[in-house]
């Protein structure tokens, strides 16, 4: 979660909460990324683009769910959804 924190914290978001992402997200988070640092830092960095390229200013799990990482966390992560 402290590293979430992190990430979320450095956001250039104008419309994001602080911590929402921390307090509501860290568990798909984690899932998502297999726990992996890069896989989440590509995550943000992707998400935080796409949300200022649509306006919304802010990161959602809709946002979080239409970015692709790497292919490694996205085969873990669609192992795990089943």
């Amino acid at each position: 979660m402290a590293l979430v924190r992190q990430f979320e914290a450095n956001l250039l978001l104008l419309d994001h909460p602080a911590d929402s992402l921390t307090r509501h997200q860290w568990s798909y988070l984690h899932q998502r990324t297999s726990g992996y640092i890069g896989s989440l830092a590509s995550l943000f960095k992707q998400a935080a683009h796409h949300a200022i390229e649509i306006g919304t200013e802010r990161l959602k799990p809709a946002i979080l769910d239409q970015v692709r990482i790497d292919h490694g966390a996205e085969i873990e992560y669609a192992g795990c959804a089943r």
